[in-house]
């Protein structure tokens, strides 16, 4: 089960945190994976490990928020089965505490990132006759997050495009599905602990943790396995759906 055996996945933001795993585990699964990375050097490090656990993989490095980057890495990438939008970048801050210089840096990766992507996936995998596109959004995208502002209005956003595409595209046999983290263990987290709560860290990580019910962050590993779910042919007759998967935060959280 949840073969991907001859299939070729693209997957962006692919060189780290819940990019990286999906990137691992598709591989490990028989995907050739074709990593689209803002920050080459981690790309590379991802598909040397790829490569040396015995999978198939590609580097590119690539601004996704850039259109004329995003056409050419596909041009040389070609034909494809899987698209995979995890590049995205995070904000802290509310509507008045947002510049309009994080507001548009933050639109352009999440939200254009997204749809240069699949404007141009989208065409291939018509030619291809069908295929899977998995969207990363985030629980941000369905209920209020204290000082999120920018962040929630772009996952919104990539919730949005997930039904639009679905509904678009289902004649054409492509199915596209979009996935809601909540608080994933990944080297932002210790990155943003380090910088805001010097000293403090362990104590944070233990506050950030407990604010999901289930006690506890996810892992990357996590996501990906479900990431992989729904991009194998097990998950044949979903479509336009968005997964939570946040340790009961949604739904338990009060």
């Amino acid at each position: 089960m949840f073969s991907l055996e001859n299939k070729k996945a693209v997957i962006t933001g692919g060189g780290s945190g819940i990019g990286k795993a999906i990137a691992e585990t598709f591989a490990r699964q028989g995907a050739v994976v074709h990593i689209i990375e803002l920050n080459e050097d981690n790309a590379i490090q991802t598909i040397a490990g790829i490569k040396e656990a015995g999978g198939k993989a590609f580097a590119y490095g690539c601004d996704v928020s850039d259109q004329e980057q995003v056409k050419k890495i596909f041009e040389k990438i070609g034909e494809l089965d899987i698209l995979v939008n995890s590049a995205g970048i995070a904000h802290i801050g509310k509507a008045d505490t947002t510049s309009v210089e994080d507001f548009t840096s933050v639109f352009n990766v999440n939200v254009k990132g997204t749809y240069n992507s699949l404007h141009e996936a989208i065409p291939r995998l018509k030619h291809r006759g069908g295929g899977v596109i998995l969207n990363i959004a985030s629980i941000a995208a369905i209920v209020g997050i204290p000082d999120r502002f920018a962040y929630s209005m772009s996952k919104g956003a990539v919730f949005a495009m997930t039904l639009s595409v679905a509904r678009d595209y289902m004649q054409d046999h492509i199915r596209c599905n979009s996935i809601s983290p909540a608080r994933i263990h990944t080297p932002f987290v210790d990155g943003f602990l380090a910088k805001n709560y010097l000293g403090k860290e362990d104590e944070m990580f233990e506050k950030l943790s407990h604010s999901q019910p289930i006690g506890r962050m996810g892992s990357t590993q996590e996501v990906a396995a479900l990431a992989l779910y729904l991009c194998s042919e097990e998950a044949a007759f979903i479509t336009g759906n968005d997964y939570p998967i946040d340790g009961g935060f949604v739904k338990l959280n009060n």
